[in-house]
């Protein structure tokens, strides 16, 4: 089986997104080479590529980008010399990888294939509320109830973290809990004002915060939103809470479990497996 032939099946397994127009595809390598062994990963790094040799993957399956740019073009187009960029292409050249970019069919998926790995790989599934919620990519769980510093020991555990920065008191109790995508400003394109009133992803995780989630996984974050009112909730005595896991570390369980579905799409001919691109953050 060639790697395009590879591609084809997961752009098949996808939704398919019409005239599509986006960061997914092909970021280095020959579509028309033989796939001997398939390599499922969140992001591409210089180690990433270097396992995947050693494993005999000469196919790369990533969801971020390669190449140090939202659109993550193939070539390097930041109108300055980046010799960083130049050895890693080097590096796959080296080894006869092709790299291709699954992040916009895979978010696409339904469930969400990222975050539906996510829900699977921390053993959450039977605790999720099916609810309807106020903006994307929030899920809500009522879980058996544990401390602040037992959920922190959890997710370091089920994520592999080298550690963690949170919000809360250790001691206190939580069973609801909201994982959450992206805290920027702007996220989603669902920020709004009609003039009366402010609406943005943050203010709708405040107000199920509000109506009684106890504490929030999100991805990335700002700290004069979400963060600001945790703070201030826990300086009066609430029992609120915030893990800042990270947004790379939050959707590696997500192609941790596409490794899964995709040794289902070439049916045992080619191997398939997750190399971990490890917490990106170091904590002395």
């Amino acid at each position: 089986m060639k790697n395009k032939e590879v591609i084809e099946k997961i752009l098949a397994y996808h939704p398919a997104m019409e005239n599509y127009e986006g960061c997914d595809g092909y970021k280095y390598g020959n579509p028309e080479d033989e796939c001997k062994g398939i390599a499922s990963v969140l992001v591409a790094t210089v180690d990433v590529i270097r396992k995947a040799a050693e494993a005999g993957c000469n196919l790369i399956i990533t969801h971020e980008p390669t190449f140090y740019s939202t659109p993550d073009y193939a070539e390097w187009r930041g109108g300055f010399p980046n010799k960083i960029y130049e050895e890693k292409v080097k590096l796959l050249e080296k080894y006869g990888i092709t790299v291709w970019r699954n992040h916009d069919h895979i978010h696409k998926h339904q469930p969400d294939g990222i975050f539906d790995g996510v829900i699977r790989c921390l053993g959450w599934e039977n605790y999720l509320v099916k609810e309807e919620n106020p903006a994307p990519l929030i899920y809500n769980f009522e879980i058996p109830e544990m401390t602040v510093k037992e959920m922190k020991t959890f997710l370091e555990e089920k994520i592999s973290l080298n550690g963690m920065r949170y919000m809360g008191n250790p001691e206190g109790k939580i069973r609801k809990v909201a994982i959450a995508g992206h805290l920027f400003p702007g996220a989603f394109g669902y920020e709004f004002d009609d003039g009366k009133t402010y609406v943005e992803y943050a203010t709708e995780l405040i107000k199920i915060m509000e109506n009684g989630v106890d504490a929030i996984i999100p991805g990335e974050v700002i700290d004069w939103t979400l963060l600001s009112y945790v703070r201030d909730a826990l300086q009066l005595g609430k029992n609120k809470s915030i893990f800042n896991i990270g947004h790379f570390s939050l959707e590696e369980l997500g192609m941790k479990y596409a490794a899964e579905w995709m040794k289902e799409l070439v049916q045992g001919e080619i191997p398939v497996q997750y190399i971990p691109s490890g917490d990106i953050y170091q904590f002395d």
